[in-house]
């Protein structure tokens, strides 16, 4: 079931993002940018910094490069796409292998990467949830961002004597 995407007021002075962009379908994309760069501007992110790339097959690769620097550059990734489905498997192995690849690189370099690349069936489907202003996720990917931002500042002040410490049983 669609929902809206609900407002959240959440605060981000100082922080740095980076949105990484597909070209390819770009009318629903840059949409989604649009709404993602409005949010994080009126949380007051210290800067939104957009890398556009080909399609969303090449959105990991420059994901990967923004991760791993450090200490990271970004407080979050956002990783903005769009697939359609074809008439062959192709598009489904692109979407799959992005998501597979984002996990990843989440979890290995301990950076929020915003899963915002979007396999739709037709048209349609990415017109609600890409161009209309109550469902595009585009919003909800930056609130994502900013909350995630939010937590690993927190963490990174509690456990910042070392590294966090083990649950004993």
């Amino acid at each position: 079931m669609l929902r809206k995407v609900q407002r959240k007021s959440i605060s981000a002075p100082g922080a740095r993002f980076a949105i990484v962009a597909s070209q390819f379908n770009r009318r629903y994309v840059d949409s989604m940018l649009e709404a993602a760069q409005s949010v994080l501007a009126r949380a007051r992110a210290d800067a939104i910094e957009i890398f556009r790339v080909p399609g969303a097959f090449e959105i990991p690769v420059v994901a990967a490069r923004l991760a791993r620097v450090s200490p990271p550059a970004f407080a979050a990734i956002l990783c903005v796409g769009v697939i359609f489905r074809g008439e062959t498997t192709h598009a489904q192995h692109i979407g799959e292998a992005v998501s597979l690849a984002l996990a990843q690189l989440q979890a290995a370099h301990a950076v929020p990467l915003i899963h915002g690349v979007y396999l739709f069936e037709n048209q349609e489907q990415a017109r609600v949830r890409c161009l209309d202003k109550e469902h595009n996720r585009g919003r909800e990917l930056a609130q994502t961002a900013l909350e995630m931002a939010a937590l690993m500042r927190r963490l990174d002040a509690r456990f910042a004597g070392g590294p966090i410490p083990r649950r004993r049983r």
